[in-house]
């Protein structure tokens, strides 16, 4: 197991892959959350027929994997059904999280979340690195990304913590505003004070 584990969150659209990769490219390990969101509703996987079952077959691709955008839109209009389904998700995500960073190697491994205090996992780091870029830019950056219409972005960003709470609770801080360059500098910086701090 790796010395240490840093969380890594940031509101949709922050630049958490591109940070988690400039890590990589050093070679700490990262766990990602939204991975292993994928791996639990995998076609066979209890929690997709539990899903399929609840919100009726329609929610299935013809190849029978989960229509991701299908089931955004459902639980970003019906509250309800988002609680149902984070009720059953949560658990079985940090129990995989869990055994990954159990398996991560090196002095410190990433742990990459968007919901990392929302649910519970900021419980399995040691420190918390915030990605933190303006609402704007956030919804620009993942409308553009996605695909997606910016109302359904803006419910999404509604559903996450706050900006100023997320900030509040970082041990550091981020800000991926500037240029890829910028990014990787910062990241140079950080990682040197994580290798620090796990007695490396």
């Amino acid at each position: 197991m790796a010395e240490r584990v840093i969380g890594v969150t940031g509101g949709i659209g922050s630049g958490k892959s591109s940070v988690m990769r400039a890590f990589q490219a050093k070679g700490i390990e990262a766990v990602d959350a939204d991975d292993m969101a994928r791996v639990v509703v995998e076609p066979g996987q209890p929690a997709l027929k539990a899903i399929a079952e609840h919100f009726g077959p329609d929610i299935l691709t013809p190849d029978g994997t989960l229509d991701r955008p299908t089931l955004r839109a459902i639980i970003f209009t019906d509250p309800d059904a988002k609680t149902w389904l984070e009720a059953l998700l949560h658990p079985l995500i940090n129990r995989e999280l869990r055994s990954r960073l159990a398996a991560a190697r090196g002095p410190y491994a990433l742990l990459v979340s968007p919901l990392l205090f929302e649910t519970g996992q900021d419980k399995l780091v040691d420190r918390i690195l915030v990605v933190d870029v303006p609402e704007s830019l956030q919804l620009a950056r993942a409308s553009a990304r996605d695909g997606a219409d910016p109302e359904q972005i803006q419910r999404i960003m509604a559903s996450q913590m706050s900006r100023a709470e997320r900030l509040k609770r970082a041990d550091d801080l981020l800000d991926n505003t500037g240029s890829l360059v910028d990014l990787e500098k910062r990241v140079e910086e950080l990682h040197r004070g994580y290798l620090a701090f796990a007695g490396q």
